[in-house]
Order: structure tokens, then sequence, then C-alpha cells
């Protein structure tokens, strides 16, 4: 039997860092509700974006979350577990591009690329575009606490949570 000898998942580092992202999703809070509230980006698109997100930062806690949610939301298991492997062929072609981006966002911190975020504009305009990224940055931010939670759990085991055989 092997044991993990170092914390792989992205985590909060410090809580400045914590503070800092929560300062940013409360100024943020009206594209969120645009999001969720005029149906900017639908409850199937939310989880898609959602476990496109959770795939990169390996948050165990919220992929079994939206696993379920993405069940509630019209997704079958197959689709939302694919989808939790980073696998978007099954993925809605008007949905593509910006699972596409929330991979890129997510791999990148949540700091993409210019052009991405300027493509990203292009094809869903300015307040679409907005609500995705505020969806990202909610699950960014679950991510993050629950690795984090992890992160304290795998100090306090000396490095042995995540035992693999």
């Amino acid at each position: 039997m092997t044991f993990n000898t170092a914390f792989r998942r992205r985590y909060y580092r410090s809580a400045g860092q914590f503070v800092g992202h929560m300062r940013h999703l409360i100024a943020r809070r009206q594209a969120l509700r645009a999001a969720t509230r005029d149906r900017l980006v639908s409850f199937a698109f939310r989880e898609r974006l959602m476990l496109a997100v959770t795939q990169v930062n390996e948050c165990r806690y919220c992929a079994r979350y939206h696993l379920h949610e993405a069940s509630k939301a019209g997704l079958s298991e197959a689709e939302a577990r694919t989808l939790l492997e980073g696998n978007l062929a099954a993925a809605p072609a008007e949905e593509l591009p910006a699972l596409l981006f929330a991979q890129q966002w997510a791999e990148q911190n949540g700091r993409p690329d210019r052009a991405a975020y300027e493509s990203l504009v292009a094809i869903y305009g300015g307040e679409r575009a907005a609500a995705i990224e505020s969806v990202l940055h909610v699950i960014r931010a679950g991510n993050l606490l629950g690795n984090t939670a992890d992160y304290w759990l795998f100090r306090f085991s000396g490095g042995r949570l995540g035992r693999t055989a």
C-alpha cells in the first residue's frame, strides 16, 4: 500500500486569498443573479459548467453534489459522469464553446487569456458571457473550499488522505 506524499489539488493557501475571492463574488452578485434568475444560463447549462470546472479542480465534495444536481437538471448520469471525466463530446453544440472556456478558465486558476474571453463574448454576448463567468467563479470557490478541507484532513492524517492500493 502506498500513500500520497503531496497534496496536488488547488486550495485556498491563505485566509487573504479566500477573503479576496469572496469579495470578488460579492462584487459580481448582479451577474450571478442574472445567470440564475434571468435564465441567461439554464439550470442544465450551469451544471455542465460546474462539472467541467470541478473536473479540473478535482473537488470530491463538489463532484458528488453536482452529479446529484445534474440529475435534477435533466442530465443523464452517463452525461454527467462523462463531463466529470473531462470529456465534452456529448455536450450540446451551443454550449461547447463555454464548456471549453470553463476548462481553460479552471486550468488557468480563473485567469483566462484575453482572447479566450473575447471569443466567449463574441459567441454569447457580453451579458451572457459575464453570467457564465460568474457561474465559474462560484464553482471555483466551492471547489477550493472543499479542497481546502481535504488539504487540512491530509495534513492532520500525516499525508494519508487519499490512500491508494
